[in-house]
This record gives structure tokens, sequence and C-alpha cells, in this order.
């Protein structure tokens, strides 16, 4: 069954998501409790997801108002309204629980461009100075369970080794290559992460670059780490 119908990486965002709940359905137990999603964008990708997973609640936090109301009209458009909430508001500030249930796993797609400051394109998109900033305060809340994407050229080394500490393990991931967008190719951007290549932070060609999808995990019962096969699939040739 397909799980949703979206576009570009949103569409490998909510495939990934997708694939790695149902992989690990028992193991992470979402039919069971809710998860919640740092960063909502329109939702449509992860909508398709939770129409695909009948047992599936998400509850997922945005600070913008504009992406709160898409989201909200593209949820109820599919009818998951009742199982995919959305709420106007900073992730970071929110309790470990919804509704008083235990939360054990976060997934995101967080904004990971690289660049000196904000003053970019598309400020919203900005991720640090090397893309990571997001994600490595998504790994230090302190779910068992983080499902996220690595973009190769946002310093990928750094947030694994930083993961691994915290303890976490790469479960599993699926990886795509992608074009650089009209973000990406913006000329002061463009050149931050040649900057960061050449320094070893990241993997990049001229205007391609990699980005994964991976599920880590504290829980001892969950098996396996492949953080190095994940950092090999991040690798371009350049």
């Amino acid at each position: 069954m397909s799980c949703f119908d979206s576009a570009d990486e949103s569409a490998h965002y909510g495939f990934s998501v997708c694939m790695l709940l149902q992989q690990y359905r028992e193991q992470l137990g979402w039919e069971s409790a809710p998860v919640v999603e740092l960063g909502t964008g329109d939702a449509s990708a992860i909508a398709d997801v939770v129409a695909g997973l009948p047992g599936l609640r998400v509850h997922s936090y945005d600070i913008s108002a504009d992406s709160v109301q898409s989201a909200r009209a593209n949820i109820a458009e599919r009818g998951v309204s009742d199982r995919y909430t959305v709420e106007l508001g900073d992730f970071f500030d929110q309790a470990d629980a919804v509704g008083g249930e235990p939360v054990t796993t976060a997934i995101a797609n967080p904004p990971y461009i690289p660049a000196p400051d904000r003053d970019i394109l598309m400020p919203e998109l900005w991720g640090g100075v090397r893309g990571n900033d997001l994600t490595l305060q998504l790994l230090k809340a302190g779910y068992d369970n983080v499902i996220t994407a690595v973009a190769s050229y946002a310093d990928p080394v750094t947030t694994l080794s930083t993961a691994a500490d915290l303890g976490y393990r790469v479960v599993n991931f699926l990886a795509m290559g992608l074009d650089y967008g009209p973000y990406s190719r913006e000329p002061k951007v463009r050149e931050h992460i040649r900057r960061l290549v050449a320094e070893g932070r990241g993997w990049a060609g001229d205007d391609e670059y990699m980005v994964a999808v991976a599920l880590l995990t504290r829980d001892p019962a969950i098996p396996g780490d492949r953080a190095d096969q994940l950092l090999h699939a991040l690798q371009l040739e350049v």
C-alpha cells in the first residue's frame, strides 16, 4: 500500500518515516502511544503517512502560523484530523506527554541549510552555521526514538558522534540523492557549503547532495547500529 503522495524531498521524508514506522511497529509502540513531530510544514507528507497507518497518532508543533493554517487544511482534506493534530508553538517548550500519554518517539525533517547567519532566501530553512543545530537540539531533548533527516552537507559526522555520546544507535535509514534547490544554490549558501566540505564537515557535489532519514534509538530492545553505513551512504565522490 502506498503511504502518501507528495513530491521531491517531502516525499522522501514521508516515505522513509512510513517505512521505518512499519518495519519497527512493535518496537516503537506507536499504536499505543502518540508520536510528536518537530516542524509541520504543510503536513502533506505525514498526513498521508497517518492515513496509510490507521493506528498512528501524531502531535505536531510549528512556530509558523501560516504553516499551521496550511497544515490543518491539508490534514482535514485527508480526513485524519482526529489522529494528526498541529499546535502553534515551540516544539521544545512542550511536555514529554500528549494528553497525559508519555511520548517516546519524535519525528522531524528539520531545517538544515547551513549558512553564516539567517540572512538567506528563506530564513526558516536555516539550520545554523553547520546546518545541524535543530537536529542536535532534538537529540538532546531526550526521546528514546528519533526519526530525522540527516543531510550530507550539514556536518553529519558531528551529528552522529553527538548522538552516540547521548546513547543513540542508528537502527536503519533510507538515503536519497538530491539536486540543489534554489535555497542551496544561493551563492552565499553554496560557498558556505563548499567551505564545510573542504573542512571535512560534510559531502556535496557542485549541484547535488545526499539526504537520509534515519531511525536513532536508545532502546536496548531495538537491535542494530548502522551509523558507519549511514555515513558511507552520505558520501559523494567529489
